[in-house]
This record gives C-alpha cells, sequence and structure tokens, in this order.
C-alpha cells in the first residue's frame, strides 16, 4: 500500500498492512534528532517517511527585534522565552466593542496558490492537507486577549459574534482558494480544551463556534475533501458536535486525558484519531523499553479497524531524550516487525 492508500483507507475504518504515522518536531528537537541519527534534514525526512504533509496558510514572519514574530493579523509574538515556534502575544490589538481601530487583513491569494502548486509538486505520495493555525477561537482570543475574549463572550456577545464573521469571513476565502487545486483536506488548528474539560462551556462552545466551524468544514466536505481538527485538552463535551458538522479527524487524543479504550469504542466507527503518543509523559519521562510498550498498546487499541494515525501528541518538544526519540521513530518506520495484536 502506498502512504496514501493507508491513510485513506484508515479513515475509511480498514485495517491496513502498516499504521500510517506521522512525527513532527519543533525547530529545536528537530536539529537534536539530526544530530542523533547524524543526517541532513532531506536524508532524515526521507529515512522518516510521514505519510501526511500540511501547507501552512499562515503568513506573515517580519519581525523589528529577535525573537519577535509578527503574524499576518498583526499580532506579535514574543518567542524569547521557553516556547520558540509559537510564544505569547505582546499586546492586544481589539480592546473591546467600542475599539474600531483595527483593520482585519485581506488573505494573500496569490501566495496559496504559489505555496500549494509547489507542495503539490514535493508531496511524494503522502496525503496533503491545507493548513489554517489559530483557525477560530484562537484568532480571535490572539486579537483581544484570552481572558478578554472569555469575558466578552459573556459580557458583549455581539462583538465577540463581529469578531467571528471577520475571521469566517477571511478563514473561507483560503478555503475557496485552495480547493481549487488538488489538495487531499483542510486541517485546522483550533484548541478548546484543557486538562480537565472544555475552556467553555459545551453551550457556550455550541452557540459562538459551531456554526462558523461547521460553515468551513462544509466548504471542505463540498468538494469531498477530509477535515482533519487538532484541538490540545479534553474535548469530550463537544465531540459528537463535531462528528456531526462534518470532522473526519481528530488530532492530538492526549492519553492522560482519556481513556482511550472507551474513546474508540465510543466514537471509533466515526472518527480517525492522529496522535495519542503522550509528549506530556511518556515521551520525556519513560525508559524506552516502557515507551515501546505504550507505543505497542495504543496502537492495539486505536488502531483495530483503522481509524488511527500513529504518532505524538504535539510537535516533539526538546525535554525529550534522544533515545526516546529513537524509539518512536524507528518503531515508526520498522512497523512490520511489531508483534501487534
Amino acid at each position: 500500500m502506498t502512504k496514501r492508500d493507508r491513510v485513506f483507507s484508515a479513515v475509511s475504518h480498514k485495517d491496513t498492512d502498516i499504521v500510517p504515522f506521522n512525527i513532527e518536531f519543533t525547530s529545536e528537537q528537530y536539529e537534536k534528532t539530526l544530530s542523533i541519527y547524524g543526517m541532513t534534514g532531506t536524508e532524515f525526512d526521507k529515512y522518516l517517511g510521514n505519510h501526511c504533509s500540511k501547507i501552512s496558510y499562515n503568513f506573515g514572519g517580519h519581525s523589528e527585534k529577535k525573537g519577535f514574530f509578527t503574524d499576518e493579523f498583526g499580532v506579535t509574538w514574543d518567542r524569547t522565552g521557553i516556547d520558540k515556534d509559537i510564544g505569547v502575544v505582546v499586546e492586544n490589538l481589539i480592546s473591546g466593542s467600542d475599539d474600531t481601530s483595527y483593520s482585519f487583513p485581506e488573505p494573500n491569494l496569490t501566495e496559496i496558490g504559489i505555496r500549494t502548486e509547489k507542495a503539490l509538486t514535493s508531496r511524494g505520495d503522502t496525503v496533503l492537507f491545507g493548513k489554517i493555525g489559530m483557525a477560530f477561537f484562537e484568532r480571535a482570543w490572539s486579537l483581544c486577549g484570552f481572558q478578554d475574549i472569555l469575558m466578552q463572550i459573556a459580557l458583549e456577545p455581539d462583538h465577540v459574534r463581529d469578531v467571528l464573521a471577520r475571521i469566517l469571513e477571511y478563514n473561507l476565502k483560503i478555503i475557496d482558494k485552495a480547493l481549487e487545486y488538488g489538495i487531499d483536506g483542510f486541517y485546522f488548528g483550533d484548541d478548546y480544551g484543557q486538562q480537565s474539560g472544555l475552556l467553555m462551556s459545551p453551550d457556550m462552545w455550541r452557540s459562538n463556534f459551531k456554526e462558523g466551524l461547521a460553515t468551513m468544514f462544509g466548504r471542505v466536505k463540498e468538494k469531498g475533501k477530509l477535515v482533519a481538527l487538532h484541538s490540545c485538552g479534553d474535548i469530550t463535551g463537544i465531540l459528537p458536535d463535531l462528528v456531526e458538522i462534518g470532522l473526519d479527524i481528530y488530532q492530538t487524543v492526549q492519553p492522560e486525558i482519556y481513556n482511550l479504550p472507551k474513546l474508540k469504542k465510543d466514537f471509533g466507527s466515526n472518527l480517525t484519531f492522529w496522535g495519542a503518543i503522550s509528549t506530556q509523559k511518556e515521551l520525556p519521562f519513560s525508559s524506552p523499553e516502557g515507551l515501546k510498550d505504550t507505543i505497542q498498546e495504543t496502537v492495539r487499541v486505536l488502531s483495530k479497524n483503522g481509524g488511527y494515525i500513529a504518532g505524538p501528541t504535539h510537535r516533539l518538544p526538546p525535554d525529550i531524550p534522544g533515545e526516546n526519540i529513537r524509539v518512536l521513530v524507528d518503531y515508526m518506520v520498522n512497523q512490520s516487525k511489531w508483534e501487534v495484536s
């Protein structure tokens, strides 16, 4: 089977010869991993053989000083701390309903075409997703402030709906343009969970975010493409809603949060799970042998009758020991030697 065959079979809840997998790295850990393997980036990527690839439709990138990044919405991120890939927002750009000074950007449709054509040329036989990170709720709080947007949902709902409508308008232009090309689906990044539940009540999520997500998902599904959503945390309370509006693949699936057999039993006929090997606990703290056992058990539970793309719960951070990086990577690469029953 090709990589594409495996992913599409898994999403169709069919068994495959090996389980499709995808491993991504933070920039720091990627450089460490190249040193561990003594390979160039090109050599390592070929050795790894990920089954999925993504085209980022997030732009920006200019910086007035080292360690800071300004994105396409004008949000500046401080990356001088421990988080070198995302960072923390420097200041809110929209202070509330009485703030009319902010102007929403227009997506660079020409650049979307250029990026997509380039990615299609270099994709190999991977499943190729267009990606919008900080897709909806995250984009709103990056503009308005995290605590502020949660308060505004309760106190200024019309203002929040206006902000979300403008974000939705922006995203739909990207989606429509990207779907003119031969991509396989869309991957949306938008965290709704925390360690012990949602960041808001399910009803609050439904009244503010469900309809917009349904519209974005619908545009993708109309073209017969896959829809994947990344969300950290426990989002059990809205998983039925996400299935209802067309989600195919749920990415992250933190095993320190979810009971994996129960998750598979309750939602495995409707969702494909992507991730589930913990970057919070197992990867940084397990012994190599313990990690091997965890990987095998995770695959055994989640890959039954398809429906699983194996991988870490997030990009691999720099605190994972080199021997555990080798365990994860080499197990994925050499699955034909696994004894998983």
